[in-house]
């Protein structure tokens, strides 16, 4: 097996477990809905998920542990793209945001760091940050 073999069939792997990861939390309380299934469909054909691996993963989404991300960029568009599967619904609870901080913890961010991300994020996708906050996430004036 060649150099990018391995590479690809890593980046698969953690593809796996991000999907595995989305999955997690979409079923976190019960079933998924019609948006979080639209979304987890999403997250398939863009993770390049095969049908196999997506009725596998749906049925044992713990199976598959989360990879650390050495790139702080890496690890931010992971979380990213759960904060997007737990709001697709357009809110978030307790046990969402349990897992969300423990998966941020096992993508490499430090206890601290991880929730205040997640308390930033959740102000974001929520809607409840104020002006000044705003013009400081888009860094005008």
């Amino acid at each position: 097996m060649g150099i990018v073999d391995l590479y690809e069939s890593s980046k698969h792997r953690n593809n796996v477990a991000h999907f595995s990861a989305i999955v997690n939390l979409a079923m976190v309380d019960g079933d998924l809905n019609e948006d979080e299934e639209k979304l987890v469909n999403r997250f398939a054909r863009k993770l390049d998920i095969t049908e196999t691996e997506y009725k596998d993963i749906v049925e044992n989404s713990k199976k598959y542990p989360v990879q650390p991300q050495a790139k702080t960029d890496d690890r931010l568009e992971r979380l990213l793209d759960l904060f997007k599967i737990i709001y697709s619904d357009h809110e978030i609870d307790e046990p969402e945001l349990k897992l969300v901080l423990k998966y941020a913890i096992q993508l490499g961010f430090s206890q601290e760091t991880a929730e205040e991300i997640i308390l930033k994020t959740t102000k974001i996708f929520s809607g409840k940050i104020d002006l000044d906050q705003y013009k400081s996430i888009l860094k005008i004036l």
